[in-house]
């Protein structure tokens, strides 16, 4: 296993690969969106992490970046090559944003659905 030497790191993509995102093209998101990075030799800028389900199944395939905390919507693999180099400027793929972080929470775009609090969830399970 390696060791990343993060300190030249700007941006870190989080891809899901929950069951969900899987369904929508999350692994096709994932490899497309490496091999941009490897092509524009941005691999020491810019981290990828392959995660599990994020909680936005309604938004799959899902992408986060930090640090500026935007959350992508429907991602496809032909978006990888816009959205690499959006992030690279330090912009936003607009039209596929669903949240961002504000410092108290985040603001909604693009009809995101709202979906429900994890506390309103774990008050209509069952103990």
């Amino acid at each position: 296993m390696a060791t990343w030497d993060l300190e030249k790191t700007r941006a870190h993509i989080m891809i899901c690969n929950g069951a969900s995102c899987l369904r929508k093209h999350g692994e096709e998101v994932t490899i497309a969106i490496r091999k941009v990075l490897k092509e524009q030799a941005l691999d020491d800028y810019i981290h990828t992490t392959r995660t599990r389900c994020n909680g936005r199944c309604k938004d799959a395939s899902t992408v986060i970046v930090y640090p500026e905390g935007t959350w992508y919507q429907n991602i496809l693999p032909e978006d990888a090559e816009k959205l690499v180099n959006a992030i690279n400027r330090g912009e936003q793929l607009k039209e596929k944003v669903s949240h961002t972080f504000r410092g108290s929470g985040f603001d909604r775009y693009n009809d995101a659905p709202i979906g429900i609090l994890k506390s309103e969830k774990a008050q209509k399970s069952p103990s």
